[in-house]
């Protein structure tokens, strides 16, 4: 009896496996590299994302249409190519922001980085997942790392308490998620999406109640990493003490990747539960972006601030996965290269004014900062003009895409909403602005920044104001991403 066993297209998973084996180099030669020059890891984490993410750009040529490989649980399309781009930036960014920042907190150690990257690597396999044990294993992946770079400055109390509450939530809802996925296997005898969307409009199971439980346990699992209500507690004590380049990592890449694989799911495995789960999106939509606004009002803690802001922001997005329509799409993959330029920079200015023992992270820190560092306090206020949907700025292009979505798709109320959101919001982002453009400074030791960091800021700003002004060419990879996306689920 000859026993065919299909052999695996590895040419697809190219970009996953040069995360991996540049993940395992650097700690190999992390065993070498003296401990005062750790900087070195750093440098040659940047070269490998960089040089990753050219690999990856490479395959979209090529991909015409999506393709899969290991017996249909992962694919590899241009929807996952574009949030893959997303998750390397973000990387490359997070690594210019962290090398002098680490030295300065004395904890300049090359694992940080290699972490890093394992959890790039986690995201990478989450985007391109087709089987939700595929998609779970890329979370469990991403969320092991996260844990360990939100306590990484171990002797930090707060560090250590931002960890732990991370942990210990991430592990009740990962059971959550799992359950889910039992359920969704119990009712349709499958975990890949494309089966069981086929045994689903076989059968008819659009409002089976095994499905549309499994439906609310799928959305928790993915809710923790969006933050959105009532999953976003974490956020607000994670972002506060975790360090500042990981808080801004964790604000835009595993967000991103949740957003992503809550799509591929939710638009592809159960779409005939459309009814149902859109719904629940549109409540939980209303209720995470007028959450987040409000609860930042009250803040005098910039990370704490911008913790809510995201939260706020995971709401403005899922107004394209409730739109579910191709400008939906467009918009959620828009807005997230425009999201990770404006939170990254802002909390990029936050490392800025670090100095000594004053970490720079409250609202007050910022007085008087246009009269001491004027291109500084330029900086970050078009960050904020983006962050609040000002034009001429990549923010205001990406939700104006998520809101036509929404308009298009008939969700009038809600685009409502959202606009009175975006008024309250501007409260508190020009409460920064005013700090820094109506107070004078005090007497407090400069400033010194790192190479890496105003690289980080320079690129992120320009980026910010470019594709405001001329967003068409990143508009139009958005859309055939949107384009290829829909040819997979038909």
């Amino acid at each position: 009896m000859n026993v065919s066993v299909p052999v695996p297209n590895l040419s697809l998973i190219g970009p996953e496996i040069l995360m991996l084996v540049l993940s395992c180099g650097l700690l190999m030669v992390d065993l070498f590299i003296p401990k005062d020059r750790k900087r070195i890891v750093g440098v040659l984490a940047l070269l490998g994302v960089v040089i990753i993410g050219l690999v990856t750009a490479t395959y979209w040529v090529g991909l015409s249409k999506p393709v899969t490989t290991f017996s249909g649980t992962f694919v590899m399309d241009r929807f996952a190519l574009m949030f893959k781009e997303v998750f390397l930036f973000c990387t490359a960014i997070t690594i210019l922001l962290s090398l002098k920042y680490l030295e300065m907190e004395g904890v300049s150690l090359g694992e940080y980085y290699a972490l890093m990257l394992f959890c790039t690597l986690g995201m990478m396999i989450m985007v391109s997942g087709a089987d939700l044990i595929v998609i779970y294993l890329g979370i469990e992946t991403m969320a092991l790392s996260v844990y360990v770079l939100a306590g990484f400055m171990r002797f930090n109390q707060k560090c250590n308490e931002a960890a732990l509450k991370y942990f210990l939530l991430g592990v009740f809802i990962s059971g959550i998620l799992l359950y889910g996925i039992a359920l969704t296997y119990a009712a349709t005898g499958s975990t890949q999406l494309a089966q069981v969307a086929s045994v689903v409009k076989a059968k008819g199971l659009g409002s089976n109640p095994l499905l549309v439980v499994a439906m609310f346990l799928l959305a928790a699992g993915f809710g923790l990493e969006i933050a959105m209500a009532p999953f976003h507690f974490w956020a607000p004590d994670v972002y506060e003490g975790a360090p500042t380049p990981i808080t801004a990592f964790i604000s835009v890449a595993p967000k991103a990747a949740a957003f992503a694989a809550l799509i591929r799911v939710f638009f592809y495995g159960i779409q005939l539960l459309m009814p149902h789960w859109q719904v629940l999106l549109w409540i939980i939509c209303a209720v995470t972006m007028t959450l987040g606004n409000v609860t930042a009002l009250l803040q005098e803690n910039m990370k704490r601030m911008l913790a809510y802001s995201s939260i706020a922001h995971a709401g403005y997005i899922l107004l394209g996965v409730l739109a579910a329509n191709q400008m939906g799409v467009q918009g959620v993959t828009f807005y997230f290269f425009a999201y990770a330029f404006m939170n990254m920079g802002a909390f990029g200015l936050v490392i800025y004014l670090k100095r000594g023992n004053i970490v720079g992270d409250r609202v007050d820190d910022f007085t008087g900062l246009a009269q001491t560092h004027p291109l500084a306090a330029v900086i970050m206020v078009i960050f904020l003009l983006s962050l609040a949907g000002i034009p001429p700025t990549a923010g205001f292009v990406g939700k104006f895409l998520l809101f036509a979505a929404a308009i298009k798709a008939g969700f009038y109320w809600l685009v409502v909403i959202a606009a009175l959101n975006s008024v309250i919001a501007l409260f508190y982002y020009f409460r920064v602005a005013k700090v820094m453009y109506m107070k004078n400074p005090e007497p407090l030791p400069q400033p010194v920044p790192g190479k890496g960091l105003v690289l980080a800021l320079a690129l992120v700003s320009v980026f910010t104001l470019v594709f405001g002004i001329f967003p068409q060419p990143l508009m139009a990879l958005a859309k055939n991403t949107a384009h290829t996306f829909f040819m997979f689920m038909s």
